[in-house]
């Protein structure tokens, strides 16, 4: 049997560039430091995401976390979260139920789903707003105060997660530590 040299030639040839442009990638800039280059900033926002958390109850803190960092797909915020929940005694079955909550609804208590709910419509606030119904339902719940600090977590953690985006932070490096 023979073979064409020229078509495998060719073949080779044009499997090798393929190869070659898509393991080819521009040089991608390295991002900035966000706390090196704002530190004023990133100092407030530390401070701003501890008195959020004043008051509330832990496991709180960690699945309003977690829920808004499933929904802005930030990877790293979500592996920090769920990685101090587990230290502060959360469950496996509660972490892994936290995206489809509403499904799982036996897993959270009614303040829990009530503060899940509010995350994800303050989260996609530019989607709907905030409905009346989300928010008295959260107000049932949680005094003004309580409220306040739930609100203001929400907001802290969307502020996180767009930094940690923008700056291209990598799941599994926490600089905490």
């Amino acid at each position: 049997m023979t073979t064409n040299t020229n078509t495998t030639n060719a073949t080779n040839t044009n499997t090798t560039n393929v190869r070659d442009t898509m393991n080819t990638t521009a040089a991608v800039p390295a991002r900035l430091d966000f706390a090196k280059s704002a530190p004023k900033v990133f100092r407030s926002l530390v401070g701003f995401d501890a008195a959020a958390r004043d008051g509330l109850d832990p496991a709180l803190v960690e699945l309003i976390q977690i829920r808004a960092s499933h929904l802005n797909h930030c990877a790293y915020c979500l592996h920090m979260h769920t990685n101090d929940a587990r230290k502060a005694g959360e469950s496996e079955d509660r972490l892994h139920m936290v995206p489809v909550w509403r499904e799982a609804r036996h897993f959270f208590t009614e303040r829990e789903r009530a503060a899940l709910a509010l995350t994800e419509a303050v989260t996609r606030v530019a989607d709907a707003g905030v409905p009346d119904d989300v928010y008295a339902e959260a107000a049932a719940h949680f005094d003004d105060q309580e409220l306040a600090h739930v609100l203001a977590l929400i907001l802290t953690i969307n502020t996180w997660n767009r930094v940690a985006l923008a700056t291209a932070k990598v799941a599994g490096t926490d600089e905490r530590r």
